[in-house]
């Protein structure tokens, strides 16, 4: 039984130099790279792809459909990988006018697949930062002699009393004092003498005593007045609570932005904003997200469980964290140069930004009167190499490889066209070898990484949509590799690469591999419109 065709009917992207799919498209026609300086730990050797977005631009459309209010709640509690998703949504029911009334009525017939390689990182690090440091003030009040009994006692006490109380109580002996620390251990000690007193301080244990007193207050009555009622004498309470005893804020009162954006949170806002009421998640496949989530998408559209699936992934703007990570790693370049696929091989640059699709049964939305675009996706190969965190084996990729073009009712010799996953590192090589052991010598190659970066979630998709952008204008983009710049060992291996000028885009079928750490790989067959 032949299986049911599936269709693009809108897509929308944020990326570097690109807040929008228009100027996406517009910045595909030039060779260059969209990489920028990063200077995240002040000055610094590195490359990274920032996306260029302003939330601002979607203020208009969510202010027409929601209370005034809500467009701000978003700007302020949600991470940037959730809004770049946002407006990535957006953009892809322009396309096809209707679509966003479609989906609604459809109930739980429209899904939103949406996944992220990274996270919320920007709410993640500023949580841990506040934390640690709220902790540390906690931690030096309640561990002030003025405050802590236990601490004058072991002070006043004489040196032989004292060894006396740390031996009687070996699990937790006390720490050494900062004062007979070296100068360079000395901010650590402070740290550990501070915190192991405050835990002994029986004038906190009056003051939790107290709190918890607070914090059981019930509600009472009817429960909508009753919870607002609550909350506001438990506030006022503890206000007075902090008055009395003059003490900091506790360390346990860090943003609950941080619940907010949890890895489903951009396929909530999704549903939320799109009204959506079908299963919505977060598919996670670092670099083969995209991917994951569209085979995702075409089962259950095949199936029967949905006629339109709204997948996608998203990525945080680069961060010291990401990039100190991968450097770390050895697979991010910090020369200052942009590292180009298929060329030196001195690594990968991070970069951030989303990329949104909405899929669906093809005969339905023709039904319907949308028109589908780019190219047919047919069919996604999945595999785990299950060998190494990030280097890539060699039977994974084939797996996928070989899966999907077998789905897809094709053969090797069908293939045209074929963009890498190709991060500018040594397994550019091990991939290219690995390809031409299964494709004709005749297959275009692309390679887009040294044009916007390394989303880790996105990066795939957005190397699909230029894909199938390409086709729309019948050509293959260029890419930033000049001919002279092919690495030598891979130029023995395949020289029908894309370089820095387009070339025709062969009629035949096109294939995408993405391969994510943790050796997850998903390969994607897409066929150009009959």
């Amino acid at each position: 039984m032949p299986l049911k065709p599936i269709g693009v009917f809108g897509w929308g992207v944020v990326a570097p130099k690109s807040p929008n799919i228009e100027a996406f498209t517009r910045n595909l026609e030039s060779a260059g790279t969209w990489l920028a300086p990063f200077d995240g730990f002040g000055p610094d050797n590195f490359l990274v792809g920032v996306p260029q977005f302003d939330f601002d631009d979607y203020r208009a459309w969510i202010d027409q459909r929601f209370p005034p209010r809500h467009f701000q709640n978003l700007k302020e509690k949600m991470d940037l990988p959730a809004l770049y998703a946002v407006g990535s949504f957006i953009q892809a029911l322009g396309q096809n006018p209707g679509m966003e009334q479609e989906l609604k009525s459809l109930g739980d017939q429209a899904h939103v697949y949406v996944g992220t390689g990274l996270g919320a990182i920007h709410t993640s690090y500023e949580a841990s930062v506040t934390l640690f440091e709220a902790q540390l003030q906690w931690d030096l009040f309640w561990a002030h002699p003025d405050r802590n009994p236990e601490l004058r006692a072991w002070c006043s006490a004489s040196p032989e009393a004292q060894r006396e109380l740390e031996a009687g109580n070996p699990a937790a002996p006390v720490p050494p004092h900062p004062a007979r620390m070296d100068p360079a251990e000395r901010v650590s000690a402070e740290r550990q003498w501070a915190h192991y007193w405050m835990a002994r301080s029986s004038d906190l244990h009056r003051y939790l005593d107290e709190l918890a007193a607070i914090d059981g207050l019930a509600i009472e009555g009817e429960i909508g007045a009753g919870k607002l009622n609550a909350i506001r004498e438990k506030e006022k309470r503890r206000l007075k609570l902090q008055e009395k005893w003059n003490a900091p804020e506790p360390p346990w009162k860090v943003t609950p932005n941080f619940i907010w954006n949890i890895p489903n949170a951009p396929a909530a806002q999704i549903s939320i904003l799109g009204k959506i009421t079908g299963l919505s998640f977060a598919p996670v496949a670092a670099c083969s997200t995209f991917g994951v989530a569209l085979k995702q998408a075409m089962n259950a559209i095949r199936f029967g469980d949905a006629k339109f699936v709204i997948v996608g992934a998203t990525d945080p703007p680069p961060h010291p964290l990401t990039v100190g990570s991968f450097y770390m790693a050895r697979v991010l370049s910090a020369d200052r140069a942009v590292s180009l696929p298929l060329s030196r091989l001195q690594g990968t640059h991070v970069a951030g930004g989303a990329v949104i699709w909405i899929v669906g049964d093809l005969e339905y939305g023709l039904s319907k009167g949308f028109k589908p675009i780019g190219m047919q996706p047919v069919s996604v190969g999945v595999s785990s190499d299950a060998h190494h965190i990030i280097t890539p084996s060699l039977e994974g990729p084939k797996v996928a490889i070989h899966k999907a073009i077998a789905e897809a009712g094709g053969k090797p010799e069908d293939v045209g066209t074929w963009d890498l996953h190709a991060t500018a590192t040594p397994g550019d090589y091990t991939e290219v070898a690995t390809l031409r052991s299964m494709l004709p010598g005749e297959v275009l190659i692309t390679a887009r990484k040294g044009t916007f970066g390394h989303g880790m979630s996105a990066g795939g998709g957005w190397e699909l949509t230029a894909q199938y952008l390409g086709h729309e204008r019948g050509k293959l983009f260029a890419t930033p590799l000049a001919a002279e710049s092919l690495n030598s060992a891979i130029a023995e291996l395949h020289t029908g690469m894309v370089f820095d000028d387009a070339v025709p885009f062969p009629e035949k079928l096109g294939g995408k591999l993405s391969m994510g750490i943790g050796g997850i790989n998903a390969c994607v067959i897409s066929k150009p419109w009959d």
